[in-house]
């Protein structure tokens, strides 16, 4: 069967600076095996398929497929899949607002231009055991006195998530992923010196899904602005770098308004045409 297909570069306005995202419309005739396996063949962080809605708000449903399977949310698949369904055509049923379905339920995003930015949807937390975050410690090859918080964060995606000193202490990170991989899906957030472009740098380890580094995470993204912002570690609005080590220069930009934390980011279509499935 022939699907109509789109890769996209999320987190950018530039194409090739971000984080790919391949995307199936009309992908209802696909069985949950074959979502899978074509997520697993593409090797990119995540592959989104867009379906028709089953509730009565939302404009669209999408699933969102790692390599190594299904996720409720994830953030960059959401502004990507957006992206791409008002590209081929879809239209929202209410001006200037895209309401997504997904494993979660309704993930409201709001439309401004060429940029969007999704609604956060609740994060959980707990506290991170002692020798647990020391096994993690020791596969980042990070000294405990460079972390300032450890937190788990779980909005859909699950994150052991710590706050360390600098950026460049980020930027220093080269951990041993095949430890990792037993371990946690890491994210690691620093703060910049003041007066630059972004307030933030962050970082996403995810072998235990298959992916060894995440380019641009917004799931992640979004539980971290939730957490320092609540801590009085982070302004109502910022922007933050990551996939700086790849190659790439991913952007975030973060607004709290009205209670609500708000993640957004460009998007640009480098791939169209079709996928035989």
């Amino acid at each position: 069967m022939k699907f109509r297909f789109t890769q996209v570069d999320v987190f950018t306005d530039i194409a090739l600076r971000g984080n790919p995202l391949a995307v199936v419309h009309a992908a209802e005739a696909l069985s949950e095996a074959q979502m899978q396996a074509f997520a697993r063949w593409t090797n990119l962080s995540e592959t989104s398929f867009l379906l028709p809605p089953t509730r009565a708000e939302a404009d669209y449903r999408v699933r969102i497929f790692t390599p190594g399977g299904e996720l409720p949310f994830a953030g960059h698949p959401t502004l990507g899949s957006c992206h791409a369904w008002r590209e081929q055509g879809g239209a929202p049923k209410t001006a200037g607002r895209v309401v997504q379905e997904c494993g979660v339920g309704l993930v409201p995003i709001r439309l401004d231009g060429e940029r969007a930015a999704f609604a956060a949807p609740p994060s959980k937390r707990e506290p991170v055991v002692a020798a647990e975050l020391a096994r993690v410690l020791a596969a980042l090859g990070l000294r405990a006195s460079a972390v300032r918080l450890a937190q788990w964060l779980d909005n859909g995606p699950r994150w052991l998530t710590l706050l360390v000193d600098d950026a460049s202490t980020v930027l220093a990170l080269d951990p041993d992923h095949a430890a990792l991989k037993g371990l946690a899906k890491v994210g690691v957030v620093a703060p910049h010196p003041a007066g630059g472009e972004c307030q933030f740098e962050v970082r996403a380890f995810a072998a235990p899904v298959g992916i060894n580094e995440d380019p641009v995470t917004g799931s992640l993204n979004a539980s971290i602005a939730q957490w320092l912002m609540d801590e009085g570690l982070a302004p109502a609005q910022y922007v933050a770098a990551q996939g700086t080590r790849l190659d790439r220069s991913g952007r975030v930009h973060v607004r709290r308004d009205a209670g609500t934390v708000w993640v957004g980011g460009g998007s640009v279509s480098c791939i169209r045409g079709e996928v035989n499935l």
